[in-house]
């Protein structure tokens, strides 16, 4: 079922995002990010969760959101690349975060129009949200990329490493001519104008990259994920049907 498929594609995104971001509980440069940080993978989370509960009640096969996340393989999840990128240091987190979330954005203030009601519930919550994470990476991103020669040599690293997986955030895959959800494709312009202003004050520029890194629709992952999903899922396997 397309929407099913566009929807699980959704969740894992998701998910996975918020669970790199979750790693950083701890571990991050300075209190105040020791708190934004897992808050917004919360916020990641949270939308996960509404879109693995819409999308087992899609399949009709008695999967809740617990199945979908912790009894799949690395092979059957569908979320984007740059999703799953190992989380290196404080910029190439903070630039992952800043180019998801700015696709985010556009694309749930569209789905917040959806025929759909389950979608347009979800993208309320979510788009407000995402628009909270572009402000909060945003004036990182201009903060490191205007700031030491250490910072700025690091910010450039990470556009560098992670702009190759951009194009797959606008490849329509399963989402294609469903009315409930927008078009990826056209989210396109609208990112594209958020990440130029940001590096315009930033003083960074936007690569052009002619050929990006795909596949993780089509459950083509990177060894990272594997190791991700291992460690994520470690309890539910270990203690299966378990309850609080």
């Amino acid at each position: 079922m397309a929407l099913f498929d566009a929807v699980l594609e959704l969740a894992d995104d998701h998910l996975v995002l918020g669970h790199r971001l979750s790693e950083w509980c701890g571990h991050a440069p300075m209190l105040e990010e020791d708190l934004a940080l897992p808050n917004m993978a919360l916020d990641l989370i949270g939308t996960a969760r509404g879109l693995y509960t819409y999308a087992g009640a899609l399949e009709g096969a008695g999967r809740d959101e617990d199945d979908l996340a912790y009894l799949r393989g690395e092979r059957a999840y569908r979320n984007l690349l740059l999703c799953e990128r190992p989380n290196e240091d404080f910029a190439h987190t903070i630039l992952r975060q800043f180019y998801f979330a700015a696709f985010m954005v556009p694309y749930w203030s569209a789905a917040a129009r959806s025929e759909d009601e389950t979608v347009r519930g979800i993208a309320g919550k979510a788009g407000k949200e995402m628009a909270y994470h572009v402000r909060h990476c945003g004036e990182w991103v201009v903060r490191l990329g205007d700031g030491t020669e250490e910072s700025a040599r690091r910010m450039k690293d990470a556009v560098e490493a992670l702009h190759i997986y951009v194009g797959e955030m606008f490849e329509e895959a399963a989402s294609a001519g469903i009315a409930a959800l927008p078009s990826r494709a056209g989210m396109r312009g609208e990112w594209e104008a958020t990440v130029d202003h940001v590096f315009g004050l930033a003083g960074l520029s936007r690569p052009v990259v002619p050929h990006p890194q795909t596949g993780g629709r089509a459950g083509v992952h990177g060894e990272a994920l594997g190791h991700m999903l291992a460690e994520m899922q470690s309890v539910h396997r270990a203690h299966p049907g378990a309850t609080w």
